[in-house]
């Protein structure tokens, strides 16, 4: 017979694609893909995930972060939508989202 403290709960996750040259910065080549997936703890925001993840990545955090911001290079999506459209930075993030971080590109 189980007992309420014998059962172990699954973690929920929510995943961050590292897309493009970005993928440099947490031991990729610099071309395809990484998939990470990051705890949604309670209260979990765009911002608290993404901090979560460049903790464990010394290089990513100072590509990715201006003070308390984004910086101009990497842009993050969340469910396809660039930040600033549907989500912010301090935008509660719920199981079955998702986040990109994609390398911007420059070229004429």
């Amino acid at each position: 017979m189980l007992r309420a403290g014998d059962m172990t709960t699954a973690t929920t996750t929510i995943p961050i694609e590292i897309v493009s040259w970005v993928t440099k910065f947490v031991g990729g080549d610099g071309s395809g893909r990484r998939l990470f997936d990051e705890p949604l703890g309670q209260g979990a925001t765009v911002r608290s995930l993404l901090r979560g993840l460049t903790r464990r990545f010394p290089e990513l955090d100072a590509a990715l972060w201006h003070g308390d911001q984004i910086g101009e290079h990497i842009e993050v999506l969340v469910n396809d939508a660039v930040l600033g459209v549907t989500h912010s930075l301090d935008s509660r993030v719920a199981p079955g989202d998702r986040i990109t971080l994609l390398g911007q590109y420059m070229g004429g």
